[in-house]
């Protein structure tokens, strides 16, 4: 969580939420309910009052079903990564050829593999599906079925026309498909019991999030096309600005729509969460200083925490490669990080190939952004100019839409 004040940015939260997703699916759901609360109470209590509007940022295609007579979850959360390829082929069926959705791990293959197996037998009519920040943000407002069009892009939602498209309309479980709004579009006022408890203004609004890589292109403030910003948290997430909006699920890429241009990118199951896996952050900080950026790595690797991949591969089956481990943790770890960076790079070849327009400069932000070493050796890797984004914490870009929302 950030909060902007007339002074400016202070509270940086976010990865105290981070910390708290764990355990099984009922327990994920209850982590980021307490996390939530747990950040509202450390607001100061004398900013409280004069905050005026919320927004959220949540991971692209984490899904939860809820029951909207009652507010009890019914299914999920089913996180990013999760894909359902046994829904694949319905979903093919309907949706036009190479469609975003067309990934196992799309939300609407979430969605009809929970349809299949329990939707379609009774009970469903009062069922809604919701987003990560989609959820969050209902604990604040209390009004079911509200998203955005970046997180909606996934489930089928087309931002170029603004609606969802005939094909997934006419399917018996589009009732349960949220209504759609810009993002950063007011909501509703913060609850009645939220708003006692935590001292906030009546006048409070809650406005609708995006995804955590949307949210973190916004925070960087950067635009013209060929102006790109790679997401280094637990994923890898790259958003370039091209005058061409490129779909293509056979290679895991979409757009999303940005005023009269397109954020064209794709995730990576690569990231973060792999380096967490094999290395402490003091063994990061004290390895990185033995890495020389200058001087390519000739290990090959694909860095994944388990099997899967989505871009710029769409592999389910996919495992990861992790060897050979060499006997020093500094080579192991330069390895590493330039093999997440060809993965970067070859997102970025892609894109081009596809007919977006070519990067020209790439920001950072994510976790990742701090490591300078890391920097190096992508703008190597890369060949274009790359730095660290003046904002690198996506819920920086999810400030910047709450402050979107007060104008609105």
């Amino acid at each position: 969580m950030l909060l902007l004040t007339s002074k400016g940015l202070s509270m940086p939260k976010e990865k105290e939420l981070m910390h708290l997703q764990v355990g099984d699916a009922t327990d994920r759901a209850s982590s980021w309910r307490e996390a939530l609360f747990h950040l509202l109470s450390d607001i100061p209590p004398v900013h409280r009052p004069s905050i005026s509007s919320i927004s959220i940022d949540g991971t692209s295609a984490t899904t939860l079903i809820v029951d909207r007579k009652n507010g009890e979850l019914v299914a999920g959360p089913f996180l990013y990564n999760e894909s359902f390829p046994g829904a694949l082929p319905a979903v093919e069926s309907i949706a036009p050829t190479n469609h975003t959705v067309c990934s196992g791990s799309s939300t609407l293959c979430k969605l009809v593999s929970w349809w299949s197996s329990e939707g379609s037998s009774g009970g469903a009519d009062s069922a809604v599906l919701m987003h990560q920040s989609d959820w969050l943000l209902w604990l604040l407002h209390g009004q079911y079925g509200v998203s955005d069009y970046n997180n909606t892009l996934k489930v089928g939602y087309d931002p170029e026309i603004d609606s969802y498209p005939s094909w997934l309309m006419s399917q018996p479980y589009s009732h349960m498909l949220p209504s759609v709004r810009a993002p950063g579009a007011p909501i509703a006022t913060v609850k009645e019991d939220v708003r006692s408890q935590y001292g906030f203004s009546k006048n409070c609004v809650v406005c609708t999030g995006t995804t955590d890589s949307i949210a973190a292109f916004l925070a960087a403030r950067t635009t013209g096309p060929g102006r790109a910003v790679t997401s280094l948290g637990s994923t890898l997430a790259i958003k370039l600005v091209s005058k061409i909006r490129v779909d293509d699920a056979r290679f895991g890429v979409y757009s999303h729509r940005l005023d009269d241009t397109w954020l064209v990118g794709g995730a990576s199951n690569t990231g973060g969460a792999v380096l967490r896996q094999l290395f402490t952050d003091d063994q990061l900080v004290a390895l990185s200083k033995n890495v020389d950026p200058s001087v390519p790595s000739p290990l090959d690797y694909y860095p994944l925490t388990k099997k899967g991949e989505r871009f710029p591969v769409s592999d389910p089956n996919m495992m990861p490669r992790l060897q050979p481990r060499p006997e020093s943790d500094a080579e192991y770890l330069h390895g590493i990080l330039e093999s997440i960076a060809r993965i970067e790079a070859k997102g970025y070849n892609l894109l081009k190939e596809l007919g977006a327009t070519a990067v020209e400069e790439v920001l950072t932000a994510g976790g990742g952004a701090q490591n300078e070493k890391w920097t190096a050796i992508r703008g190597r890797v890369l060949g274009v100019p790359v730095r660290k984004a003046e904002q690198t914490e996506a819920a920086y870009g999810a400030a910047l839409l709450a402050l979107k929302g007060t104008s609105s």
